[in-house]
C-alpha cells in the first residue's frame, strides 16, 4: 500500500521522506528496508498514476524511480517533476549497462542513475548526497558571485547555468578557448553541489604520459609492476565522493578513452594489480577548447564516451565578448598581485583601460593577468599607462613584408606554424614531447596552438 509507512510518520515526525516509484514488490522492499535503515521513511508504488498521486498530497525529499513502468516510461515522470514539484531531486534505477537511457534521463533533469542489480553502497551514496543538496540561499548566490566576475550579459548566463547544474550529479562538459575559465566554472559547480565538502581533483589529461595513465586514475597494488613498491591511490580513488575534474580530455588516447567510458558507467574502477573492482562514486566535469563533436567525426574521440561525457554542456565566453567587464577584471586583478606582492595596487590610466578593452586577448582572462602582472613588476610612474602593458599592436594595413606578400606579423605566424606542425609530427602528435622539442613548456605551446588558430 502507498501509505504502509503513515505509521512510522506520525512516530517519527521530522524524518526525510523519499518516493520509490518500481513495479517489482522485491525491489520495493528492499528500498524501502536500506532507506528505513537510513533513518529515511519511503512511500512505495508501482506505477507513474500511483507516484503523481502521492506527489500532489505529500512534499518528498527525494525521488527513486525505475524506467520501465506498467503505464509509461521513468523519464514521463523526472519531466513531470522537473515541471511541477520544486527542488525535488530524482534519480533512477536502469538494467544494467543501459547507458542510453541513464544519459536520456540525466538530460531530462534527473539528479543521478543507479544501475540493476542495485548496489546498495551506490544507493546509500546517492541518497546522501541527494538529501543533502544545498538549497538556492543567500550564501550559495554569494560564492557563485564571488568566483566569476562580471556583469555582462554573457557572465550573467553562465552563472545562472552553473547554480542550476550544481544541484545535479550529471556530468558537465565545459567548452571554451584557453585561458577563458573552464577550471574556476568547474570548481564553482563543485563547491555549489552536494559534493562541496569532498574533495576537487583536477587532471591534465595531456600532461600524462601514455604508458602511466591507467595506474594514474585508477591506482595500482604493491607489486603490480617494476617500482611499485607501495599501494597508491589513482585519481577516482582520491575524488571519491567529490568530483574529478578531466582538463583537455580530448587529448586521451583511444585506448585510455575505453579504460574511462567503463570507469565512468559502472561507477567502479579496479587497480593495477588488483583481484577485484572498487565502487569509484565520483562525479565527472570535464573541459577542453577542441571542438569534441569534429574529432568524433574524425575517429579521434570515442562517440559514446562524448555522449557520456556531452549531458550538460557549459560554455565559456571568450574575453573578447565581454569587454565591459574588462574594467572590473583588471582592477580585481591588480588588488590580487599587488597584495601578493606586498604593495599598493596602482591605478589605470583611463587610456591603458581603453587599450585593454580594444585589445583582443586571444589567451583570455589568463593573457590579462599575465599582463597586468608584467606592468606592476616593470611600470616606471606610479600609475599603469598604455605603454605599461606592452600588447602586442594590431598590424599596420599598409605595412607588408616582402618574400610574403603580407605583414611581417603573418610572415612570423606562418613561421611559428610550420615550427609547430614539426614538433608535433615528430612526436606522433603528443603535445608534452612536443612541448620539449620546442624548448617551451606544454601551457605556452597550448597558448600559441590556441593563437595560431591550431586547435581545430
Amino acid at each position: 500500500m502507498p501509505l504502509k509507512n503513515e505509521s512510522r510518520a506520525r512516530n517519527r515526525g521530522e524524518a526525510k521522506r523519499v518516493l520509490v516509484v518500481d513495479d517489482e514488490a522485491d525491489i520495493r522492499e528492499l528500498l524501502d528496508l536500506t532507506l528505513a535503515r537510513m533513518g529515511l521513511l519511503a512511500d512505495c508504488v508501482g506505477s507513474i498514476a500511483e507516484a503523481r498521486r502521492m506527489l500532489a498530497g505529500q512534499r518528498y525529499q527525494l525521488c527513486l524511480t525505475d524506467m520501465r513502468l506498467p503505464d509509461g516510461e521513468g523519464l514521463e515522470l523526472v519531466r513531470h517533476i522537473a515541471d511541477t514539484v520544486v527542488d525535488l531531486p530524482v534519480a533512477v534505477i536502469t538494467a544494467y549497462g543501459s547507458a542510453e537511457n541513464a544519459v536520456s534521463a540525466l538530460k531530462a533533469g534527473a539528479f543521478d542513475y543507479i544501475a540493476k542489480p542495485v548496489s546498495l553502497d551506490q544507493l546509500r551514496g546517492m541518497v546522501k548526497s541527494a538529501l543533502e543538496l544545498p538549497g538556492s540561499d543567500p550564501a550559495g548566490d554569494a560564492a557563485g558571485g564571488s568566483g566569476l566576475l562580471g556583469d555582462s550579459p554573457a557572465i550573467g548566463q553562465v552563472r545562472a547555468l552553473i547554480d542550476r547544474v550544481a544541484r545535479s550529479q550529471a556530468p558537465v562538459h565545459i567548452t571554451g578557448e584557453s585561458g577563458s575559465g573552464k577550471e574556476l566554472a568547474a570548481r564553482l559547480i563543485h563547491s555549489l553541489g552536494a559534493r562541496r565538502d569532498r574533495a576537487f581533483v583536477p587532471v591534465n589529461c595531456g600532461a600524462i604520459p601514455e604508458s602511466l595513465m591507467e595506474s594514474e586514475f585508477f591506482g595500482y597494488r604493491k607489486g603490480a609492476f617494476t617500482g611499485a613498491n607501495d599501494d597508491r591511490e589513482g585519481f577516482f580513488q582520491m575524488a571519491d565522493g567529490g568530483t574529478l575534474f578531466l582538463d583537455e580530455v580530448a587529448d586521451l588516447p583511444l585506448p585510455m578513452q575505453v579504460k574511462l567510458l567503463r570507469a565512468i558507467q559502472e561507477k567502479r574502477v579496479r587497480k593495477l594489480g588488483a583481484a577485484s573492482e572498487e565502487i569509484a562514486d565520483v562525479r565527472i566535469i570535464c573541459a577542453t577548447h577542441q571542438d569534441l563533436k569534429t574529432l568524433v567525426e574524425q575517429g579521434r574521440f570515442r562517440q559514446d564516451l562524448f555522449y557520456r561525457l556531452n549531458v550538460i554542456e557549459l560554455r565559456m565566453p571568450a574575453l573578447r565578448e565581454c569587454r565591459d567587464d574588462i574594467p572590473m577584471l583588471a582592477q580585481h586583478i591588480l588588488e590580487r598581485l599587488a597584495r601578493a606582492a606586498d604593495v599598493t595596487p596602482p591605478p589605470l590610466a583611463a587610456a591603458a583601460l581603453e587599450a585593454l578593452q580594444d585589445y583582443p586577448f586571444p589567451g583570455n582572462v589568463r593573457e590579462l593577468e599575465n599582463v597586468l602582472e608584467r606592468a606592476l613588476a616593470l611600470m616606471a610612474g606610479d600609475r599603469i599607462d598604455v605603454v605599461d602593458l606592452n600588447l602586442a599592436p594590431s598590424p599596420l594595413p599598409g605595412v607588408v613584408a616582402a618574400t610574403a606578400g603580407g605583414s611581417l606579423q603573418d610572415h612570423l605566424d606562418q613561421v611559428e606554424r610550420q615550427a609547430v606542425l614539426d614538433a608535433l609530427k615528430q612526436s606522433n602528435n603528443n603535445r608534452t614531447a612536443a612541448a620539449r622539442l620546442l624548448g617551451v613548456t606544454f601551457r605556452s605551446l597550448r597558448y600559441r596552438m590556441a593563437r595560431l588558430g591550431m586547435n581545430e
